[in-house]
């Protein structure tokens, strides 16, 4: 009985409590005047979708995934709206993380209030899934109007979405926790890229050789890519749960390397 007992506080102090909750209505009143920067944010996606996804579309017509014949376009909008979450989590679980732990000293003001470093962690992350599902929905919103949207499943990709921007937000998190300066981003860029061009979200994984088709397959990205993509057209298997459990997986380990971080980092 007394195990039980001390489990669940050094549970709910990995986790965080709902003191986090205060730091998310924190970030909200900070980006009620820098709202632009929340509107410039998932524009990229849309440009992509239209220039590449509504261009190629034209000279493709459509292709076969699992043995169904497919708009090239109703192909690359679910991957991009899975691009869309992975970029609205990682933006403030990295570059705005990293700014109010090492520059702007943000976190010291939040530790003289009942605030632990596990709610830190907890509500940085709460505040950049609401930024990736936000990201995703308007982007589900652009298709539907545009007429990508073949089934209603499609509003799955929205739960989706915000696994993905859970599964991107805490391991960015996590790493953030480890940068000593802002040329350390680099290597982000160095794995974001990479990732995004070869995560089948332009084009087919067959169109990849066997030995890259392997590397693509254990890649995060590649995972909400295919996830979103087979809800977006109803086409659903049991190799989905094993994407779901990566992204969980991604979330749970991200969050605990983040919260034992930030612990060193500002009680030291």
């Amino acid at each position: 009985m007394a195990t039980a007992t001390a489990a669940r506080p050094l549970a709910w102090k990995v986790l965080g409590s709902r003191r986090a909750l205060r730091l998310v209505e924190r970030n909200v009143y900070v980006y009620r005047r820098e709202w632009l920067l929340i509107v410039s944010g998932f524009l990229e996606p849309i440009f992509y979708l239209f220039s590449i996804g509504l261009g190629l579309n034209h000279l493709i017509g459509t292709i076969t995934l699992d043995g169904h014949q497919v708009k090239y376009t109703a192909f690359v909008a679910p991957g991009l709206l899975a691009t869309a979450a992975m970029d609205g989590a990682l933006l403030d679980s990295t570059f705005n993380l990293f700014f109010k732990l090492k520059i702007s000293k943000t976190y010291d003001a939040v530790l003289a209030t009942p605030l632990g470093p596990d709610d830190v962690a907890l509500g940085e992350l709460i505040w950049s899934v609401m930024r990736g599902g936000t990201y995703a929905t308007i982007f589900l919103g652009v298709m539907a109007v545009s007429g990508m949207v073949a089934t209603p499943w499609a509003l799955l990709c929205i739960p989706a979405a915000i696994l993905m921007g859970a599964a991107f937000g805490a391991v960015g998190m996590a790493l953030t926790t480890f940068m000593r300066s802002w040329q350390d981003f680099d290597l982000v860029s160095l794995a974001i890229i990479p990732m995004f061009l070869f995560s089948a979200t332009f084009y087919p994984l067959t169109v990849y050789p066997g030995w890259l088709q392997g590397i693509v397959r254990v890649t995060p990205l590649y995972q909400g890519v295919v996830l979103s993509r087979s809800l977006a057209l109803g086409q659903f298997s049991p190799t989905l749960i094993g994407h779901i459990a990566y992204l969980a997986v991604m979330a749970v380990l991200g969050l605990s390397i983040a919260s034992a971080r930030m612990r060193k980092l500002v009680l030291s």
